[in-house]
């Protein structure tokens, strides 16, 4: 399927990468289907990707992979909000959140509290909001600084 975007302009996206979250995300339940767009180039850890939405070719949110900048991070989720989503494993689990890039670089955030599980396998996906006392405006910018930094970059 071809998606016009804003931010990528035409792109063609295969059925097999198109995930969808039955009930939208917070904010837009309208929107029930993504993509993921990223940088295949890029191999490095803590790359910024984007939630492309395929209803409204305006939406785009960065996310990342929240493991890569808090290694701790294992969110406490009410089973019945990830049973829509299928069978989850170690395998087919791939969790998201978003990335807040404000004016100010330096008041870079990630969102804990609402992260973005998708079933790899089903293709399937919700934004769940976690039991966990963790921050809606993490901050990150350090933290990333110092992973570059630690890479040799």
């Amino acid at each position: 399927m071809k998606v016009n975007t804003r931010l990528f302009g035409e792109i063609e996206i295969q059925d097999d990468k198109i995930i969808t979250l039955d009930k939208g995300i917070v904010g837009f339940p309208d929107l029930t289907r993504f993509t993921i767009i990223y940088d295949t180039e890029k191999e490095e850890k803590t790359a910024v990707m984007w939630f492309q939405s395929l209803d409204e070719p305006q939406f785009a949110m960065p996310v990342v992979v929240p493991g890569d900048i808090v290694p701790d991070y294992n969110p406490t989720v009410n089973d019945e909000l990830l049973e829509p989503l299928g069978e989850l494993t170690e395998e087919n689990l791939y969790v998201l959140v978003t990335l807040k890039v404000p004016k100010k670089i330096e008041d870079m955030t990630i969102n804990l509290k609402a992260p973005i599980i998708i079933n790899t396998d089903t293709l399937k996906g919700g934004q769940i909001i976690v039991e966990d006392d963790v921050e809606v405006r993490f901050p990150v910018y350090d933290l990333l600084k110092k992973a570059k930094e630690g890479a040799g970059e």
